[in-house]
Order: C-alpha cells, then structure tokens, then sequence
C-alpha cells in the first residue's frame, strides 16, 4: 500500500534500474513519487520541462525537505546536478542561485547593506548580521558534545568538530594539502594563483580574504572594541581576544600532531606543522629566501626597503613590526603580562618567559653539532659556533 502525501502533485514513472513497461513483457511495478524526486530517477530526462509543465502546490521530498515553488526545486536540484549557471562578470567565479551571485558582487563592490542594530557594523549579507548580534545577546545555541565549546550558528559547531576528529575532508588539486574547511581551502588556492580580490577601500591594499581586509581596515578607524576583562588591553576583532586570553589562562588547545607541541593559535600550529615537513611556499623576490608564511615574508621584505610602518604615540620611535611596536609599549606603559607559575616573575615578552621558565626546568633545547655543548637560548648557541668557525661578532669587530 502506497502511503501518498497529500495534497501535492506526483509523478508515474519507471526506475532506471528497471526496463520501461514497453520495452519487456515482465510484470512491472509502477512508482508513484513527489515531484522532489524528478531529479533522481529521470536522469536522461527533460526535468525543467516536466516541471513547468505542473502545477505546483507543496512540493516534498522523503527525507522532509518540502518546497513552495518550481523556482526553489530547481535551485536546490543544482546542489545535486552541479550547475552553476550564474557568473560574476569581474572574477568569472560561478554560482548555483542568483541571490549567491549578488551577495559575492558586494566583494567588488564593497556593498555592506546590512547594519547591526546594536553596534553598527556593516555586513554583505543579512544572516552575516544575525550571526554577529548573537555576540550582543551571548546566545550560542550550538554546543560540542566532546568539550562542550558553544556556537552561534551550527556551521562553526560542525567545523570546530573537526578539530577532535582530525578530518581534513578538502583537498587541494595542485599541492593535495587537506583541510578541514572549505573556506581554507579557498583562501589556500589562492597561494597559487596569486589571487587578491578584497581591497582595502582606504589605500587599495589588497588581501586574499574578506576577513583580512576587515582586519585591516580598523587600523585607519583605530576602532578596537574587545577589551579583555583581565588586564583592560583591547582589539580589533574578538577572535584577539580570545587568543590573549589564553596568555592568562595558560590555555593551549592546538597540538603539532608531529610532536605534539601545544599552541595558542590554530593558525600557530599550522604555521609549526611547516617546519616539520620543510615546506616554505613564500619566497623573498630580492634574496629568494624562503618562509612558512606570507606574514614573516612580509616583515622580512622591509629589512630591503627600510620600511617601518608602525610609530611609537609617545616617543616616536618606528618599527618594521607592530609586534615590536606592541613589545616597546610595554616600556612606557610599565606592563609586564607574562608571569612565570613558579615563582611569579614577570615578563614584557612571551619568549623572555619561556626563556626563563628553562630556568625551572633544565631544558636546554639547542645543541652545538660539533661539541655536543646545549644552551637554553638560540643566541647563546650562535654565539658558541663562533668559538669553532673562528668568526668574529660584529661588537668585537668595530672594537677592532
């Protein structure tokens, strides 16, 4: 007995599996389908047509899926069929729905048309504005079963489980590198093709993700709205906020699945997991050296133009860095948020600590390869090799 669910419009069909009743003389049995179901079992079919030819009152589907007109079928049919027949004219990129298209156009154009009624901020599309207004109200519905992290919205739930289950499920076709979002994936391939779409509307610096524009461009409005409720210190975005936090919690979530080195930052161990397998994608165009990332080439290039973007507000002093503008802060400001859990010594700088907190521990992690002698400090290694080079430093040099 067929358990139809009415009212809606159904289709008589055969199954491919199965001949069509003209063509054999064995018993067949009909099927009687929700249109939903078109694309399924008509493969070698005209389905657009044999939709507009019926009329539509509520389409379903068997899993519950349930469609209100033949336009909102055919779209979600191309997730099945592929079809992206909607091209955007600046960067040739294709879509499966208009309204797809039109949200990627406000790259380009820099549409932001949707506000958030608390703060302002401006968004290219209304659900990136009712996401953000969950930061207001503090709602996060979505919660993991594994460490009980909570979401705003469900896709970050699915894609924060990634990190537990170590599923890297998209793959790059020219360097087959995984990862576990598509959107990495994106920004990824865009080392290849040297793409930039998303152009600061200030000075035209241009950044291979939205999200980097973004960042970038609350250094000419200076706006920093996260504050941390610990030391008073405040940023651009939230996600800052959350990775300094862990410089007082002593949080480290990200481990090097080599050798288990723990980080603060996913983007941390990523760029560590490189030196593992000796892959430096970012070449210097004036010394062909080589980096793990784009930002550490970006700051090596100013050794050749002499750049130094960031200033000092109380003694003018220039950096080539703005993690050294941020270091040389500490100066005037009198802070010094690292603290050793042993004996509470403070620090201006996270390597200062580690460097101490050896101290503690007797490590000492770099070894001279000629005598076997160890240092707990890199500079104290350096310094070393010069006893069996028979190099000179550069003070004792001007000395003589």
């Amino acid at each position: 007995m067929l358990n139809l669910k009415a009212p809606s419009t159904y289709l008589l069909l055969h199954s491919p599996t199965s001949p069509h009743p003209a063509s054999t003389s064995r018993p067949w049995a009909p099927l009687v389908l929700p249109i939903v179901r078109v694309q399924s079992f008509l493969a070698p079919v005209r389905a657009d047509l044999v939709l507009q030819s019926l009329p539509f009152q509520s389409l379903w589907d068997e899993s519950g899926y349930s469609f209100t007109s033949s336009s909102n079928l055919q779209q979600h049919g191309r997730i099945h069929t592929g079809e992206k027949p909607y091209k955007c004219s600046v960067c040739n990129k294709t879509f499966n729905q208009s309204s797809r298209l039109q949200e990627h156009l406000r790259i380009h154009t820099g549409e932001r048309p949707y506000k958030c009624s608390v703060c302002n901020k401006a968004f290219t599309t209304s659900s990136g504005a009712q996401r953000h207004e969950l930061i207001h109200n503090g709602e996060k519905p979505y919660k993991c079963s594994v460490c009980n992290k909570a979401f705003t919205c469900s896709s970050h739930l699915q894609n924060h489980r990634r990190i537990h289950t170590g599923e890297k499920p998209y793959k790059c076709s020219v360097c087959n590198k995984t990862f576990n979002q598509s959107s990495n994936l994106q920004q990824h391939g865009r080392i290849h093709t040297g793409e930039r779409p998303h152009k600061c509307s200030v000075c035209n610096k241009a950044f291979t993700t939205s999200s980097g524009v973004q960042r970038h461009e609350l250094i000419h409005n200076g706006e920093r709205p996260y504050m941390c409720t610990v030391c008073n210190k405040t940023f651009h975005q939230s996600t800052h906020l959350q990775e300094h936090l862990r410089i007082h919690t002593g949080e480290r979530p990200y481990k090097c699945s080599v050798c288990n080195k723990a980080f603060t930052t996913s983007s941390g161990v990523q760029r560590h997991e490189l030196i593992h397998n000796g892959e430096k994608p970012y070449k210097c165009s004036v010394c062909n050296k080589a980096f793990t990332c784009s930002s550490h080439l970006q700051n090596h290039r100013r050794i050749h133009t002499g750049e130094k973007p960031y200033k000092c507000s109380v003694c003018n002093k220039t950096f080539n860095q703005s993690s050294n503008l941020q270091q040389h802060g500490r100066i005037h400001t009198g802070e010094r948020p690292h603290k050793c859990t042993v004996c509470n010594k403070t620090f201006y700088q996270l390597s200062h600590l580690r460097h101490h907190g050896r101290i503690h521990t007797g490590e000492r992690p770099y070894k001279c390869t000629v005598c076997n002698k160890t240092y707990t400090r890199s500079s104290e290694l350096r310094r070393h090799g010069r006893i069996h080079t028979g190099e000179k430093s550069s003070s004792s040099a001007k000395r003589t």
